[in-house]
């Protein structure tokens, strides 16, 4: 990695600091994130407690160094946060740093709105060397490293341990289910059997049997993958269609509203209800993330999620397919600033809120999970069992959508293609078929068909 900028400029005002006296330098940094509510406050409060301690160190170094730390996250949702960080940032007022999804790295890097972090920090010293790998790729693009991972989550799949009892598994069987999963034991054609039965026998309604997420999302990226899918060619960085893994997917999806163990509608349910029936027994199996085990154990009230809820992996498809997860990390993002010392601050102040103990405060207060390895070692983090469990059987095989300027409108077109076989306006090969002549359309060369 770049050898720091920060710490040659650094040095240079200790030996300046040795021949003259100190001069107080007053800093203020704003730090915009998205997405956050009260649960994610340390996204900010971490960024506070590492400007004390970067004050701190400097007054040891005997420089008086006075930094103020605005935060913001109050925006009416992630489309009003990136407006308004787009918006900032061409007016030059962009806030010093910015809390916000990988995805965003791809253009906002292209647009000139965010510097590398790789110019003011060494990757290869602590605490960043200890960030999980698959998580510094995930913030980085076109072989630069422009961001931190600030949290992590991911998407497993999730089991009701009563009806899979109901349906003649043991407990012993149920506990062996995410190993089973990883080894390619149990998949996705399982889940259509286990999710029958169920319904047959009436231990849920008809449509419950696989209840998934209502709405798009990277979830379903995920069931691609399943099938052999890749979203992205690492040689060249395009944009991948597997045709035959795609209507392998889309076809799943078919079958589970035929057998009826998922209902045709189900697209559009209610955020609320779908937490309030997942989290109390109503469906069989589903698919979610990580974080929500607070939704789950709080406000829906599931007071015994591990002796009620079993969780691992979304289950390979078939043999081209492999078990997955997706991780859709946020990100702390530089900004580009006129004042490069400010740059170099908020990337300090940045690195210090990515420490194990303090990252460990956000995680378990909001439910998500830590991105580096010694954070297990941290009380607070190895004492929470969710947390524990999940980084054990998610997080070091984690994969990402792509930062790839292209993805989102992939993404989409993937959506709307699931939709129409889901709820049968198209056979699943037709729905194909018409992804194949938009996608093309879009990408043009950014897109390999396969």
């Amino acid at each position: 990695m770049t050898v720091s900028k920060f710490k040659g400029a650094f040095a240079a005002l200790m030996l300046s600091a040795a021949a003259v006296p100190a001069l107080a330098e007053d800093v203020n940094i704003v730090v915009w994130a998205g997405g956050s509510n009260d649960a994610d406050a340390y996204r900010i409060t971490a960024i506070e407690l590492a400007a004390d301690m970067l004050e701190r160190e400097a007054a040891i170094e005997g420089r008086e160094l006075n930094i103020t730390v605005e935060g913001k996250r109050d925006f009416g949702g992630w489309e009003e946060f990136k407006q308004g960080v787009t918006l900032a940032a061409e007016a030059g007022t962009a806030p010093n740093i910015v809390v916000t999804s990988h995805l965003d790295i791809a253009p906002w890097s292209q647009a000139g709105y965010i510097v590398p972090t790789e110019d003011y920090l060494d990757f290869d010293a602590w605490p960043l060397n200890d960030i999980y790998p698959n998580l510094l790729e995930i913030a980085a693009y076109n072989g630069i490293q422009w961001g931190i991972p600030q949290d992590a989550e991911s998407r497993p799949f999730f089991f009701w341990k009563d009806t899979m009892r109901g349906i003649g598994y043991s407990d012993a069987d149920i506990a062996a289910l995410p190993a089973k999963i990883e080894a390619g034991e149990y998949t996705l054609q399982n889940v259509l059997e286990d999710a029958k039965k169920a319904v047959e026998m009436g231990l849920v309604e008809e449509g419950y049997g696989f209840y998934p997420r209502p709405s798009n999302g990277p979830d379903y990226a995920q069931f691609y993958q399943s099938f052999g899918g890749v979203l992205q060619d690492p040689e060249t960085g395009k944009l991948v269609l597997d045709k035959a893994a795609m209507e392998a997917f889309y076809q799943f999806f078919a079958d589970a509203v035929d057998a009826g163990i998922t209902r045709k509608n189900h697209l559009g349910t209610d955020w609320g209800q779908w937490y309030s029936e997942v989290a109390n027994g109503k469906a069989a199996t589903w698919h979610g993330g990580t974080w929500h085990y607070a939704r789950y154990t709080g406000k829906e009230g599931n007071e015994d999620f591990f002796g009620t809820i079993e969780f691992g992996l979304i289950p390979a498809g078939n043999d081209n397919g492999r078990a997955n997860t997706i991780t859709h990390p946020l990100v702390y993002l530089v900004t580009d600033q006129q004042n490069d010392d400010h740059e170099d601050i908020a990337a300090q102040l940045v690195k210090i809120a990515s420490e194990p103990r303090m990252n460990s405060l956000h995680a378990i207060q909001s439910a998500h999970l830590g991105i580096s390895k010694q954070q297990s070692n941290i009380e607070i983090y190895s004492n929470d069992r969710w947390a524990s469990e999940a980084t054990e059987r998610l997080l070091g095989t984690a994969n990402a959508q792509p930062n790839n300027l292209d993805y989102g409108a992939f993404s989409e077109a993937m959506f709307k293609g699931l939709e129409a076989a889901w709820t049968g306006v198209k056979s699943p090969a037709d729905a194909v078929a018409e992804l194949e002549s938009e996608l093309t359309a879009k990408l043009g060369d950014n897109l390999i068909v396969k």
